[in-house]
């Protein structure tokens, strides 16, 4: 009688864990170069220009925290 089996292992070296990793760091970075230019960008401006979008001087790092990491669960 013949007999065959295969398995698959899920192996993740060194190298692909540090891919991840360096990827990860990538995105974080990202999202708060994002998230500090929106608070940047809103902070200049006055209340008059505020009230034009919508926005007031409160608001202005919850709008720059949700444009960088999406929206609050």
């Amino acid at each position: 009688m013949a007999f065959a089996a295969q398995t698959h292992t899920a192996h993740h070296g060194l190298g692909d864990i540090f891919h991840a990793t360096v990827a990860n760091l990538r995105g974080r970075i990202e999202r708060r170069r994002t998230f500090n230019r929106t608070l940047n960008e809103l902070s200049s401006l006055n209340a008059r220009e505020l009230a034009d979008l919508g926005l007031n001087p409160g608001t202005i790092r919850a709008v720059a925290h949700e444009s960088a990491y999406g929206a609050h669960l």
